[in-house]
């Protein structure tokens, strides 16, 4: 079981994937604001990040390259899930940092699977 910070500023996204995670036995921890987010982050050291990028004020590709510029935090594995789908998108996040990019809605095997890979779990 690992602790997931879940960035996500959508009530029903949150709802959703904060079950999905649940039912595999994952510990999350929600933040619906980046700036929240880096201080749970920070405090709360989860095992990964999953990262919405439209999110009010600072957005998600701003807040994973906080997070893996931060000694605190650089070692933590940002997963992006985002409606934003494009290879440009995917690339930026890649350049921000993220070890994953996911597109909503995602798949839930898919998605687990990218989630135990970067816990080592799939490895």
């Amino acid at each position: 079981m690992a602790r997931i910070l879940l960035i996500e500023d959508s009530p029903t996204d949150t709802a959703v994937l904060t079950q999905l995670l649940q039912r595999h036995g994952h510990e999350v921890l929600a933040s619906a604001s980046a700036e929240d987010g880096l201080d749970v982050a920070r405090s709360q050291s989860p095992d990964l990040v999953l990262m919405d990028v439209v999110l009010p004020g600072m957005n998600g590709f701003q807040a994973t390259r906080a997070l893996s510029r931060d000694a605190a935090t650089s070692e933590i594995p940002v997963l992006i899930v985002s409606t934003k789908g494009m290879e440009t998108d995917k690339a930026w996040g890649m350049r921000q940092g993220a070890k994953g990019y996911v597109v909503k809605p995602p798949e839930e095997g898919a998605l687990i699977a990218q989630i135990d890979a970067l816990l080592g779990a799939g490895a």
